[in-house]
């Protein structure tokens, strides 16, 4: 699987052990920073990985921050992007197979290596379960297209839900 990985200031020590373990474990990995402790502003690596993920240049992508939600506020803007902040394997295997969540975002203030490892790993493995739960991703989708306005008039709705 090909993974999108970054992190602000917060998130480096928690990455590097990521993009390592992932790497360990066969997976392909993009890491597009930050990789020191200087300030960033984390919704530049935001926007980095949920570029990567819309494209589908990547499967999946991770985003490490302080506790996660800065860097799930500004993923969820990019179309097309599903981020969620999980803080235990439950939550990641639920943002998966109900949600279809496509960004894993975690708190390095939050959860350690291990916590972080299992979480990964749910999340790799699991995967969207359809039916039901498909119907309810769709609609958010639809929520998503209403609101997308047009470059020419920023106003301008592109869809109707």
């Amino acid at each position: 699987m090909r993974v999108a990985i970054a992190c602000d200031h917060a998130g480096v020590s928690l990455k590097r052990h990521l993009v390592e373990l992932l790497r360990a474990r066969g997976h392909e990995v993009l890491d597009l920073g930050t990789d020191g402790p200087e300030s960033v502003d984390y919704p530049d690596y935001a926007l980095k990985v949920a570029e990567e993920v819309s494209a589908a240049r990547s499967d999946t992508g991770i985003l490490i921050c302080g506790t996660g939600i800065g860097m799930s506020l500004a993923a969820n803007k990019v179309p097309g992007i599903r981020a969620a902040v999980a803080t235990s394997p439950y939550m990641a295997r639920m943002a998966r197979a109900h949600n279809d969540a496509n960004v894993l975002c975690l708190g390095a203030r939050v959860i350690g290596e291990g916590e972080a490892e299992e979480i990964v790993d749910v999340w790799l493995a699991t995967t969207a379960q359809g039916g039901r739960h498909a119907l309810r991703v769709d609609k958010i989708r639809r929520i998503e297209e209403r609101y997308l306005c047009r470059p020419e008039n920023p106003q301008t709705p592109i869809a109707k839900v």
